[in-house]
C-alpha cells in the first residue's frame, strides 16, 4: 500500500478505515466516528494503544481480526510485533497532523498532541460553512465525504414476495393443497416487494453558488456512486447539463474533472425557471422525475422570469414523490426566504433545508432516505 503523507491527518485515520472497508470490515460512519473519538484519547506514539483503539471500535467479528492486523501493519508501516502477535511500542513519527497548511517548524510537536488536535478538527469541520473553508480544510473535507453512506429511499412494488404475515396468497395456498393430495395445508401469505426509489439531484452552479458548487458536486458524486442505477444528477445555470455519467466514475478527482469538462456554464448566470423547464421537457416528463425524490441545491437567486420558475416547480411537484430544496444560506441565523426565486418556488417544495455544512448534508441524506 502506498506510503501515507505524514502531514495530512485524515489519510492516517479515515483513509485507514477505507482500507479496512475494502478488506471487508463493516466500517460505517458511526464506527469511524467512534474510532476518531477513541484515538483522540490515546498516545499515538504507542503503537499498541493505536492498535487497540481501532480493534475495539472497528472490528465486529472474530473473523475480522486477521484482516484488521494485516491492514494495520500495512497502513501504518508495519508495526513491530511481539511473540504474542501484539504491536509493541515503536518510536515513529505520527501520520496525522492538525488541519493546517503550515509546516511543523522544528518538528518537536508531540505525536499525541497532533492526533488530538486533528481528531478535534474533524468534528469542527463537520459544522463549518462549506463556502468559508481554507484549501487545507477542503482537502480534509474530501476525505470526510468518503465516510458518507447514503441509503436509497424505498417504494412499494407491484410484485409480491412470500411472507409469514400479510394478505392471503391463493395460488401458493392451492399449490400446497395439491402437493398434499388435496388435503388442507397451511395458508400462504404474501406482501409487496420494495424497490429503490429514484433520486434526482439538481445542483445550481451559477456565480452566486460558486463557493459551494465544488463541495455539492462531490456530495452528488457520493450519492450517485451509492446507487448508480437509481440516482441522476444535473447542473443548473444558464443551461441544463446532465453529469450522471461523469459522477459514476469511482475516483472522485476523475469524476470532478469529467464533470467540469461537461459543465460549460460554471459560475455563470442563473436561469432556474428555464433550465427546470428543459429538464422537465427532456427528462422529467418522460419518467425521470415521476415518483422520484428530487433535490434542488440552490440559493434561489433568479435572473430570469420568476413566474416561469413557479410554474415549473408546480409542474415538478405534480410529477415527483417529494421535492426538497437545499439552500446553503438557510442554516444562517435570521435567514428569511425572500429572494425572488426561492419565494416563487417555496409553495411547491415539501421541505426547505440547510446545506451549508457536512453535518447538514448528513441530515439531508436522512431526509432523502425517509422521504
Amino acid at each position: 500500500m502506498a506510503e501515507t503523507d505524514v502531514t495530512d491527518p485524515l489519510p492516517g485515520l479515515v483513509g485507514f478505515t477505507t482500507a479496512l472497508r475494502e478488506a471487508g470490515l463493516p466500517c460505517d460512519r458511526h464506527r469511524v466516528r467512534t474510532y476518531l473519538d477513541a484515538v483522540e484519547r490515546v498516545d499515538v506514539g504507542d503503537a499498541a494503544q493505536l492498535y487497540w483503539a481501532g480493534r475495539l471500535t472497528l472490528c465486529a467479528d472474530p473473523d475480522d481480526l486477521p484482516r484488521y492486523d494485516q491492514a494495520f501493519a500495512s497502513w501504518f508501516g508495519g508495526a513491530d510485533q511481539d511473540p504474542g502477535g501484539m504491536p509493541v511500542r515503536r518510536e515513529q513519527r505520527a501520520r496525522i497532523a492538525p488541519m493546517s497548511d503550515e509546516g511543523d517548524g522544528e518538528g518537536d510537536t508531540e505525536a499525541g498532541e497532533q492526533l488530538s488536535v486533528a481528531a478535534s478538527d474533524v468534528e469542527l469541520l463537520r459544522d463549518r460553512d462549506l463556502g468559508e473553508l481554507s484549501d487545507a480544510e477542503r482537502r480534509h473535507l474530501r476525505e470526510l465525504f468518503r465516510t458518507l453512506r447514503p441509503v436509497s429511499p424505498r417504494r412499494r412494488s407491484s410484485r409480491l414476495r412470500s411472507a409469514h404475515r400479510g394478505r392471503l396468497d391463493p395460488r401458493r395456498t392451492f399449490r400446497a393443497m395439491i402437493a398434499a393430495g388435496g388435503e388442507p395445508a397451511r395458508l400462504a401469505y404474501a406482501r409487496r416487494r420494495t424497490r429503490p426509489r429514484r433520486v434526482v439531484l439538481l445542483v445550481d452552479v451559477s456565480g452566486s453558488m460558486k463557493p459551494y458548487a465544488d463541495s455539492l458536486l462531490r456530495f452528488a458524486h457520493v450519492v450517485v456512486r451509492s446507487a448508480p442505477a437509481d440516482v441522476e444528477a444535473f447542473t443548473l445555470g444558464t443551461r441544463l447539463t446532465r453529469v450522471s455519467r461523469a459522477l459514476r466514475q469511482r475516483d472522485p478527482e476523475r469524476a470532478m474533472l469529467a464533470a467540469g469538462e461537461a459543465v460549460a456554464d460554471f459560475a455563470g448566470g442563473t436561469r432556474l425557471g428555464e433550465t427546470l423547464r428543459v429538464f422537465l421537457d427532456r427528462w422529467g416528463q418522460r419518467g425521470l422525475a415521476r415518483r422520484a425524490v428530487v433535490v434542488v441545491f440552490s440559493d434561489g437567486w433568479e435572473r430570469g422570469d420568476t413566474a416561469l420558475l413557479g410554474e415549473q416547480m408546480a409542474r415538478l411537484r405534480r410529477l415527483a414523490h417529494s421535492v426538497l430544496w437545499v439552500n446553503p444560506h438557510a442554516g444562517r441565523d435570521g435567514y428569511e426566504p425572500v429572494q425572488s426565486g426561492i419565494a416563487a418556488a417555496l409553495p411547491h417544495v415539501d421541505r426547505l433545508l440547510a446545506g451549508h455544512s457536512l453535518a447538514t448534508l448528513e441530515r439531508l441524506l436522512r431526509e432523502v432516505r425517509d422521504a
